[in-house]
């Protein structure tokens, strides 16, 4: 996006740069011609974000939709014909023949523009670089559309009296299909807008500037000008996305500091939305493949026995007891959602009583439904709570106090994002020092869970609530958990009052991958863990892992050689039905040492000298080394499916549980899976099923001895 803004800049819209590369690949000299592809269109003087492969789809549609309503009109034309009438018929009549000629040219226009989007491949457009006169000259049938419309509408509220019903209704039809195929058209077109896309005057476009003209005092000024512009579009966005909210000086900083975030991501790539999205099918495939021819032995299993497997089994059994805590601090829209035919009708006796005065609910539970929620799901007493706060900014999430006696714990649970305001944390993703005494090494983390975290650790030790609480229980222990957000958090706010409570332990969920620094995390192993299931995608959220991911994604994208519709419906093919993964080339290995450069293909997706461009060069190249790296927090105890990755509906789950470590997590894997595996209902269920697995198992083995001895029993006395 930002590339294609400097090339406008520049007079660069298509055109072929000579440039020699004097570099020794697979033992040849070579000089070539470099074709600056720009995947987004360029079409009334702009770059849209969409490309001129995109139209395959929307257009079959729309021709779909014109050849049923032209066979429709032609159907009624026939059987009317020399009928029409009434007062307004010849106008009716001459109405339906332009009608016909109108939906011809359009259908014509429509299928020139499906065969021609369907030609090439995403970094080869050459065979489609007749689409933007296709495109205006199916802009230009817009208006002769429009102006007959407003005719159909005035004929029928004017000059339809005595016409027959079927008559009249085909042209109320026409009406209202052209006024909605106008309107989506126009929904459509500012979907696609991009902001960034207007050309600006540059030099001549004889000169000839090649990608090194970039690296020049010029290039660098319209890169940190088309840098800043982006900044300022993604600080709008998020402005017009968070109008509900105030616009205060904390907001402010927000937005500045995650629109810098989100555009700097995405400033050297020029790829719209539908090459992404080939890019994951494609990716998805590649992993699927790579799994499947993965050695079984690589696997590592421990025995029932071992001091290992009782560690994990009793840190399942505490996980599944704190999960039960973590899913009640989401109040009641999880319970809800978790019990959706008895949920509402349980809370709707509670949620208009007003609660006593004398337990101190502070903020955003007007009618006691997030409190009634959370005594349903943890069984608790009112007695029992301590502290319990809905009160909800940017950098300040709800959380809970409460003593829960069966674990003989003090109990901190605080809640993931749920609100546009738990968003802003969470995109809040800066580094920001957080020094721990005792720590050696640099001590960073995750800025907007670090404020977050200190937050509650300023509202647990000044306002005596941990105080409070343990004078209650003096023997009870600290647990901290939480999930997504509230997980990054816990595991921010356990290092913090690890010194003054040295036997806490903290519980994290799905906590995101970019937390804390590699001296925090390992420092938090004696008292975090962090449990996650399957392929959930938010503990693999980093900045270095989203980098990879575009980085695959490049790559992906500019080595396949077949059109982007036939993928994109083999990839969903894929995701629904399942099957082997096609053998597209999408990875060039043998090839791939060799290369010292990006392949062509990618160079022309992206900027030269920006990290994206030289982490192509090999796959262990660092990656954007402007953000520091952050791992997940303490051990990990990974949950992953036992059986085959595609089962039926119906089938029974069975999970299986492993310690692992933060290098299994360095990637993000695509799975439609990665979304679901990070809710907390399913993280809880999971976590349930593996312990009432296990308690079976128990109870197996006590019976089994008795068997023998029963059966000798009954033998003996038969005989």
């Amino acid at each position: 996006m930002l590339q294609s803004s400097i090339f406008n800049c520049l007079g660069l819209d298509h055109k072929t740069v000579e440039t020699t590369d004097n570099d020794t690949r697979s033992g040849t000299l070579f000089s070539q011609h470099v074709l600056f592809v720009m995947p987004g269109m360029i079409a009334f003087g702009r770059r849209w974000g969409i490309a001129s492969d995109d139209l395959v789809f929307s257009g079959s549609f729309e021709l779909f939709v014109r050849v049923l309503w032209w066979i429709w009109t032609l159907a009624l034309y026939t059987l009317h014909k020399g009928k029409f009438d009434c007062s307004g018929g010849r106008v009716l009549h001459s109405y339906l023949v332009v009608l016909l000629v109108l939906l011809a040219f359009i259908i014509l226009s429509l299928c020139a523009i499906v065969y021609v989007s369907a030609q090439g491949t995403i970094t080869n457009p050459g065979p489609r670089r007749s689409i933007p006169v296709l495109v205006y000259v199916r802009a230009m049938l817009y208006v002769p559309e429009l102006i007959w419309a407003i005719l159909g509408a005035i004929w029928v509220s004017d000059d339809s009296r005595g016409c027959e019903p079927a008559e009249v209704g085909a042209v109320i039809a026409a009406v209202v299909a052209s006024w909605i195929l106008l309107l989506s058209t126009g929904v459509g077109v500012l979907f696609v807008f991009d902001p960034l896309g207007s050309r600006l005057p540059g030099p001549p476009s004889q000169e000839q500037l090649g990608v090194r003209d970039l690296e020049s005092s010029e290039g660098s000024q319209l890169l940190s000008t088309a840098r800043s512009v982006a900044v300022r579009v993604w600080e709008s966005r998020l402005r017009l996305l968070c109008c509900c909210l105030p616009q205060d000086e904390s907001h402010r900083a927000a937005f500045s500091s995650i629109a810098q975030l989100v555009s700097g991501f995405f400033s050297d790539t020029d790829l719209v939305p539908s090459d992404i999205a080939v890019g994951l099918a494609l990716l998805h495939q590649e992993q699927d493949k790579k799994e499947q021819c993965r050695d079984p032995d690589e696997v590592l299993s421990h025995s029932p026995s071992s001091p290992i497997a009782e560690d994990l089994e009793a840190e399942l059994e505490k996980a599944a007891h704190c999960m039960q805590f973590a899913i009640a601090a989401y109040g009641w829209p999880m319970y809800v959602y978790s019990n959706p035919l008895t949920g509402a009708c349980k809370l709707s006796g509670d949620c208009c009583k007003t609660q006593s005065a004398e337990y101190d609910i502070v903020g955003g539970d007007n009618m006691g439904c997030h409190f009634s929620s959370i005594l349903h799901s943890t069984g608790l007493q009112y007695r029992d709570f301590i502290y319990v706060s809905f009160h909800n900014q940017i950098y300040e999430i709800p959380f809970f106090v409460a003593l829960d006696h069966k674990r003989e714990a003090v109990l901190v649970a605080i809640r993931g994002t749920l609100s546009l305001r738990d968003l802003l944390t969470d995109l809040s993703a800066d580094c920001e020092n957080l020094p721990v005494e005792g720590v050696s090494g640099t001590c960073y983390a995750h800025k907007g869970m670090s404020q977050a975290a200190g937050y509650i650790y300023k509202k647990l030790l000044n306002d005596g609530i941990l105080n409070q609480a343990f004078t209650i229980a003096p023997e009870y222990k600290l647990v901290i958990t939480g999930h997504s957000l509230g997980g990054g958090t816990a595991s921010l706010l356990a290092i913090l009052l690890r010194s003054s409570f040295p036997t806490l332990q903290c519980y994290a969920f799905s906590p995101p991958g970019g937390l804390m620094s590699k001296a925090l995390a390992e420092y938090s192993k004696d008292f975090v863990v962090s449990v996650v299931l399957g392929k959930d995608l938010v503990p693999r959220l980093s900045y270095p892992n989203m980098e990879d991911l575009k980085r695959r994604i490049l790559k992906m994208v500019s080595n396949c050689n077949k059109p982007k519709y036939r993928i994109l419906l083999q990839g969903c093919w894929y995701e629904l039905f399942g099957g082997d993964p096609d053998d597209f080339p999408t990875e060039m290995d043998r090839r791939e040492e060799e290369l010292s450069q990006p392949l062509l293909g990618e160079e022309t997706l992206l900027i030269r000298g920006s990290s994206s461009y030289q982490s192509l060069a090999s796959e262990d190249s660092p990656v954007h080394c402007a953000h520091l790296p952050l791992y997940l927090p303490g051990r990990i105890l990974h949950i992953t499916e036992d059986g085959p990755s595609r089962r039926s509906c119906f089938s029974q789950v069975r999970y299986q549980a492993e310690w692992s470590s933060e290098t299994a997590f360095r990637s993000v894997l695509i799975s439609p899976r990665m979304i679901a595996d990070h809710m907390p209902d399913a993280v809880l269920r999971s976590l349930n099923s593996m312990t009432q697995d296990r308690a079976l198992c128990i109870a197996d083995q006590q019976v089994s001895p008795i068997l023998p001895m029963l059966d000798q029993f009954v033998l003996t006395h038969i005989c």
